[in-house]
């Protein structure tokens, strides 16, 4: 079983541009509603496969996406 991760953003807005930004540099994400028991700003999450999380993180700081944390999910 692969293990995936969760980022956290502040609001839908945010999460559609993390998804963009995500996409245009050739990762695979997919966004989701945000898990029950993490606690966020808003309903939407982006969901990633967790080897990569540092290139998720590299290319939101790069086109400055706020996000509110990374989380490890084994789904």
């Amino acid at each position: 079983m692969s293990d995936y991760g969760v980022v956290l953003v502040p609001s839908t807005s945010h999460a559609i541009r993390a998804e963009r930004v995500c996409h245009l540099a050739g990762l695979k994400v997919k966004l989701i509603p945000t898990p029950r028991h993490l606690s966020s700003n808003c309903g939407t999450a982006l969901r990633f496969d967790w080897a990569e999380r540092e290139a998720v993180e590299e290319a939101l700081r790069a086109n400055n996406v706020d996000y509110d944390g990374f989380h490890l999910m084994d789904w």
